[in-house]
């Protein structure tokens, strides 16, 4: 039995223009956050994003993309759990399962502790990078060690940190800044992004690899442009120095992408417009290559 039929519940939201053709994207979502630690409410980002999406346009004129005229396919979410480590391990399964059809994967969280299972499920060459305010790199948090708060660390005890690039933080506890010095973990900090240097500082990193894997964590911009999440943070960037970063990923094959930490609960919408607007744009910039 697939995977995709024993975990997902096959109740897409996501409104394909073209169900006829071959998917350009496939999507599910992870409606999970039993690890939060300050605003619950993050497992219901996946629907709010799709909600979002089919609402914003799509056409991306500088890109020469219309994706009104193309098949996203919607796989649904996973069934509902509180146990991490249960989580982890389904979405291992459904990820491997569908990166072996060589489409454009895109994740929607659901806290960020789902991509300790996401792109452990990528080959091992595929490059990472991840936006988010915080560096996740603790040990364990609150007594357990699969956290959103520790994933980071648990990709690293896993694969190692060369292919790792860690863009924005701004939050971060004494631990984690000694795990990153010793593991030689790259990073665009958010001092780098006020000067202006991180499109190119993340362009001469994506230019070492033939496939990117990117999750962001929609804390990395301020709240004033991402209100609803579950760990604000102030004192971020602004959409505009996101989206230059997110332009500069035209330069590599972006595989898989997840979109983490939206709470609608507290959003006025501009946070699940945001994340469309990354899904949109990333979905536009691989097919401006074909």
């Amino acid at each position: 039995m697939s995977f995709l039929d024993l975990y997902l519940n096959k109740n897409p939201l996501i409104t394909s223009s073209d169900d006829g053709e071959e998917p350009v994207a496939t999507v599910f979502g992870i409606p999970f956050d039993a690890t939060h630690s300050y605003k619950p409410g993050c497992r219901f980002g996946a629907d709010a994003i799709r909600d979002s999406f089919n609402n914003i346009e799509i056409f991306h004129p500088s890109l020469g993309v219309d994706l009104e005229t193309v098949n996203i396919e919607d796989l649904g979410n996973t069934r509902h759990t509180v146990v991490a480590s249960e989580m982890i391990d389904m979405v291992k399964k459904i990820t491997t399962e569908l990166v072996s059809k060589q489409k454009q994967l895109f994740i929607l969280g659901g806290e960020h502790s789902i991509t300790y299972g996401t792109y452990c499920s990528f080959p091992k060459d595929t490059g990472y990078v991840v936006f988010d305010a915080h560096y996740d790199l603790r040990n364990e948090f609150a007594d357990i060690n699969l956290s959103h708060a520790s994933y980071l660390r648990r990709i690293v005890e896993e694969r190692g940190s060369e292919n790792i690039l860690h863009v924005g933080a701004r939050a971060f506890v004494k631990e984690e800044l000694e795990f990153l010095k010793e593991n030689n973990i790259k990073t665009i900090t958010d001092s780098d992004i006020r000067q202006g240097k991180g499109p190119e500082l993340l362009k001469a990193f994506v230019s070492g690899f033939e496939k990117m894997y990117a999750s962001f964590d929609l804390d990395v911009l301020d709240p004033a442009f991402a209100p609803g999440v579950g760990n604000p943070e102030a004192v971020g960037i602004t959409s505009r120095e996101l989206f230059d970063m997110i332009h500069v990923l035209q330069n590599t094959k972006v595989t898989g992408v997840d979109i983490v930490e939206l709470n609608p609960y507290h959003d006025n919408g501009a946070t699940a417009s945001l994340a469309a607007k990354i899904m949109s744009t990333l979905i536009a910039i691989n097919l401006s290559k074909k």
